[in-house]
């Protein structure tokens, strides 16, 4: 055998073994890499599908954070209105409880006076009469002389 009979042998050889690969080794190692491939893909997919949905979820949360920070913010500012609103009013009342209360104090105080002041005209009418009596040693009637003591006390 020469070199050329041997080269030609493995050349012979050599395409038997290519085809035999082609047909029947490198199609399930090729379709193994082309579902390999496409699981990856597949999970690429799934975990930018995830990441865009935590994206999205995590948007809506901040949202809701937001939106209950601020109904929480209006209501403390109602319910301070509403406590400053009851204070004042609070206030108004017992100002106002405290002028009619002033006033009757007032009013009684004045009927006081006006009673004390009765009472002292008729014990000094009483203590003229008493000194009219020792001036003139006699008795001085009452009722008989009640025009003149009216007087008196007016004048008192």
């Amino acid at each position: 055998m020469s070199i050329n009979a041997t080269f030609f042998a493995q050349m012979v050889v050599f395409f038997i073994l290519v085809m035999f690969t082609m047909k029947l080794v490198w199609p399930p190692i090729a379709k193994a890499l082309d579902e390999r491939a496409q699981k990856i893909a597949d999970g690429l997919a799934a975990a930018d599908k995830a990441k865009a949905e935590l994206t999205s979820a995590n948007k809506r949360v901040e949202d809701e954070l937001a939106k209950s920070r601020n109904e929480t913010a209006s209501r403390l500012a109602d319910a301070e209105r509403r406590a400053q609103a009851i204070v004042e009013e609070a206030k108004a009342k017992a100002t106002e409880e405290g002028n009619k209360i002033v006033a009757a104090a007032k009013v009684e105080a004045e009927q006081q006076t006006v009673k004390a002041r009765e009472a002292l005209r008729e014990q000094v009418a009483a203590l003229a009469v008493k000194g009219a009596e020792q001036i003139l040693r006699k008795e001085v009637n009452a009722g008989v002389h009640a025009d003149l003591l009216g007087r008196l006390k007016t004048e008192l």
